[in-house]
């Protein structure tokens, strides 16, 4: 079957994308190759949305996958692996089948880099956190916990001291390595406290996380802090390798305008695979809206 508009990463962007091209009067199928909703579906609360005080990431994501199969949105749980096109037309291959359509938009997010330890995934949501900005929130007026030492974890630092009364910032290096203006904030920030040669080795805890234990890369001896909290920034990682020599990447991230061009014609990309500076699902609702206009007016104007 060929489709009007096909859709990589059923996340936030792209599932807007699907409820602003089905609104249009467009036939659209949605690939996701893990779960739909993104990263925000494993926040346990969501609270700076418009008109929403307080939900479940998981439930927000869960709403807005019912509005778009209600309207008719096609989905399939499936990898995209290459990204072709032909005589005016998109073949999609993936790890089980190939989809044609007449407009793509790359909407597949990023990951967090994780740290790659036992116990990181079963404590994810429980504890362990990538996005201070979303659940940074909900340890007001606690000791935080932040691994990172770059810009990510930086802001995060700076945003967690306005209304937690210490800061703890664990570095695995002696430095710090973001923009000179973020690092002199953070070393003049009095309730930011930063411990340097760090390496989180082991995270305990079942339903929650109980403590975070370190090795000392220079003694090498163990530093456990007991915590329920944890927030890991050390970068994020976009998942665009099958995209290489079809669009212009930048560290990984797709180069679009503001309209979510990418170059190709009837290709777009929206959300925090594209790049951009604010990462957030508010954001990334707007790109996924603005990539879905601009797809069924190049849909309009060519078939």
């Amino acid at each position: 079957m060929e489709y009007d508009v096909l859709i990589v990463g059923g996340g936030p962007a792209g599932m807007t994308a699907a409820l602003y091209a089905l609104r249009s009067g467009k036939s659209v199928m949605v690939l996701e190759k893990e779960g739909f909703g993104g990263q925000i579906a494993t926040s346990p609360r969501l609270e700076n949305y418009p008109t929403i005080s307080s939900i479940s990431g998981s439930e927000w994501s869960d709403r807005l996958f019912e509005q778009i199969t209600d309207l008719g949105a096609n989905f399939e749980l499936e990898n995209v692996q290459e990204i072709k096109k032909e005589e005016g037309l998109f073949i999609v291959k993936t790890d089980y089948s190939e989809y044609l359509a007449k407009s793509v938009i790359i909407a597949n997010g990023v990951k967090p880099r994780k740290m790659g330890i036992p116990n990181e995934e079963e404590l994810t949501g429980k504890g362990i956190s990538y996005c201070a900005v979303c659940d940074g929130p909900f340890y007001k007026g606690k000791e935080i916990y932040l691994v990172g030492d770059a810009n990510t974890a930086l802001q995060y630092a700076l945003l967690l001291s306005g209304y937690c009364p210490k800061v703890h910032m664990l570095t695995l290096f002696d430095k710090l390595f973001g923009d000179k203006i973020l690092i002199d904030r953070v070393l003049q920030t009095e309730n930011i406290d930063i411990r340097h040669n760090l390496s989180l080795k082991k995270l305990v805890g079942t339903d929650e996380l109980e403590s975070a234990e370190f090795e000392d890369t220079i003694t090498h001896e163990k530093v456990v802090y007991k915590t329920n909290n944890l927030f890991i920034a050390i970068g994020q990682v976009p998942q665009n390798e099958f995209l290489t020599g079809l669009v212009k990447l930048d560290h990984g991230f797709i180069e679009t305008n503001e309209l979510m061009e990418t170059g190709v014609e009837g290709l777009f990309a929206a959300g925090d695979t594209r790049k951009k500076e604010n990462k957030q699902v508010i954001t990334a609702c707007n790109d996924g809206a603005v990539a879905a206009m601009s797809a069924v007016k190049y849909l309009n104007s060519h078939f």
